[in-house]
Order: structure tokens, then C-alpha cells, then sequence
């Protein structure tokens, strides 16, 4: 501990910032329950005239303390910033979870990075919430050290879906493993997207008539729900347009490799080397092996037909 080392230079804040309100954790997907902690955060740095914070971690804890059972992630790379972008937030930091940083007993890691690097003056918490080695500091262990160290402890309630149970990281994965698309939606409040960079294809959606853009896979460890054809709106650098996806391969070519490939309703560039983000809004069938292009062509048809129904009603 160093009680002499002014925090704002730990943590990167400006030196006018007096003190934060603090929130901590993965944050993965950011959805409806983690939006509330966000709404409740504002809240009170509203009301404290303190700087609300949220305090997370790359890579996710389990990668570290335990790969084996580390989570495929709804969020990767900038998608995470892009939706807390949209909140209330006045500061993210984004801490290095290393070994030495599992090791953090609930009390130390308050102390040492919380209210010394942060200058935490409260702090909210998930009602399922833990952190520190192990995950020891839940909400009772976090409200005691509150009390002893003279910080305000708020625990925010769950975020309850249409099933009665609460909404999680873990429930939204379950639902898009499984091509639950608008379990996934609800969990989320916004349609779960995936992003990738437009790279030259082999044009073969153009020979048959549906010109088409194939995306960069995302990294390894962002969860795709299962192979199929999918009803997808897609935000562009042009826009955002309406259009179909094939996840997975193409087997009408005998092409095994699993792709992302899609139609947009209305484009006519290439977008080339252009960062795109897909919406997935509906799955509509599985990948099929057509006898010939003809017959694949009949069937994009009624793909289109039924990705603008699914869109329309969307």
C-alpha cells in the first residue's frame, strides 16, 4: 500500500476528478442486467457530483485462473466499447487480468485498485456479483468492507426475463448456442451482432445473381450461434441495409471452410476492406447441398422472400 501515490496518476483520470462511483466486472454482452448497474451508476454520480466508473478486465478472468472452463464471449475487441459507448458512463478502464491480479483477496483488490487507483467513494454491485481471488467478495463480504472503510455499498437487483429467471451472460450464450435468436435479443435488448472486415470472395454471388460480401471470421473466442442461413441487418459505413447470411460452409461448391457471406438488400459496392457489423435477426434454415446453381438460386429466392418478412416483422 502507498498511501502517497496520488491516484489520478494510477488510473489515468484528470486531477479535477474529486472521487468515482465504481462498478466492477467482465461486462461480457453488456446486456440488460449490466445496463441497469450502468443506469443505477449514473445515478448516483448524478447525485454525488463523483465520476462514474467501470472497472473490467482483458482477458476474461477464467482465461487466466482457469482456461478449461473460460466462456466462448459475446463481446470482442471494440464490440463491448461500442455499446457501453451508448450509456452514461464518464470513464471505462480496461485492466490487464494477469496472474498476479488473481491473487487479490476481495480486501486488497478494494484497497490497492479500487479506492487507491480509482478513488472510489462507492461502489455498485451485480446481486450476484463476486470478486477476488476465488470470487470471494460478494455482496455481504463487500458490504462489511464498506462499512469498515467508510464506502457506500449499492447491490443492484437482477434483471428478471419473461422465464422468471434472471438474465446473465451465461443464460444469453445458452440461447445463442442453441439458436435461441430472440431469447438472445431479449437478454441483450439489442439483436446479438458479430463484425468482421469485407474481404474478396470468389464472386460467386455475383455470377448468380445475388452479389454478396464475406466477412473476416471473428476471433476464436466469439460464441456463433449454429451454421445456417440467417435473416441479418447490417450496419455499414453506407448505411445499414437489410439482407440474408450464410454461416458456415457452402457445400454446393464443395467448399467445407466456414464462411460469413451475405446478401445486402440494395448494395452495390464492394466495401472492401471496410469494418461491418451483422445483426442477426432470425435463423431460417440450416446449410444445404443443392444438386446445381439453379436449384441453389430457387432456393436464395425464398431465403430473400422470407429474410425481408423476418426483417419486416422485426
Amino acid at each position: 500500500m502507498a498511501d502517497h501515490i496520488d491516484w489520478h496518476q494510477q488510473s489515468g483520470l484528470p486531477p479535477d476528478v474529486a472521487g468515482t462511483v465504481v462498478t466492477v466486472g467482465t461486462f461480457d454482452g453488456v446486456h440488460a442486467g449490466h445496463r441497469l448497474v450502468l443506469e443505477r451508476l449514473a445515478e448516483r454520480a448524478a447525485a454525488t457530483g463523483l465520476k462514474s466508473v467501470l472497472v473490467t478486465f482483458e482477458p476474461h478472468p477464467l482465461e487466466i485462473v482457469n482456461p478449461a472452463a473460460a466462456p466462448p464471449l459475446l463481446t470482442v475487441g471494440d464490440e463491448k466499447l461500442e455499446v457501453l459507448a451508448e450509456s452514461k458512463l464518464d470513464y471505462l478502464a480496461v485492466l490487464p487480468f494477469t496472474p498476479a491480479l488473481a491473487q487479490y483477496d476481495a480486501a486488497t483488490f478494494v484497497d490497492a485498485v479500487l479506492r487507491e487507483r480509482f478513488g472510489m467513494r462507492e461502489l455498485l454491485i451485480g446481486f450476484d456479483h463476486g470478486f477476488g481471488r476465488g470470487r470471494s467478495g460478494d455482496a455481504t463480504v463487500v458490504q462489511a468492507l464498506g462499512a469498515a472503510r467508510g464506502f457506500r455499498v449499492d447491490v443492484v437487483p437482477p434483471v428478471v426475463g419473461p422465464d422468471g429467471r434472471a438474465i446473465s451472460s451465461t443464460s444469453i450464450r445458452r440461447a445463442i448456442a442453441g439458436g435461441d435468436l430472440d431469447r438472445a435479443a431479449g437478454g441483450l435488448g439489442r439483436p446479438y451482432s458479430l463484425s468482421g472486415i469485407v474481404m474478396e470472395g470468389a464472386r460467386r454471388g455475383r455470377d448468380l445473381g445475388f452479389r454478396t460480401i464475406n466477412l473476416s471470421m471473428p476471433p476464436a473466442r466469439k460464441l456463433l450461434p449454429p451454421d445456417g442461413v440467417y435473416a441479418v441487418r447490417a450496419c455499414t459505413p453506407e448505411g445499414t441495409f437489410g439482407g440474408m447470411m450464410n454461416l458456415g460452409a457452402r457445400p454446393t461448391f464443395d467448399d467445407a471452410l466456414r464462411t460469413l457471406e451475405a446478401h445486402l438488400f440494395g448494395v452495390q459496392s464492394d466495401l472492401y476492406g471496410r469494418r461491418v457489423r451483422i445483426d442477426l435477426i432470425q435463423r431460417l434454415r440450416e446449410i444445404r447441398k443443392f444438386e446445381n446453381a439453379d436449384a441453389l438460386v430457387a432456393q436464395l429466392r425464398r431465403d430473400e422472400t422470407a429474410a425481408r418478412a423476418a426483417l419486416a416483422g422485426s
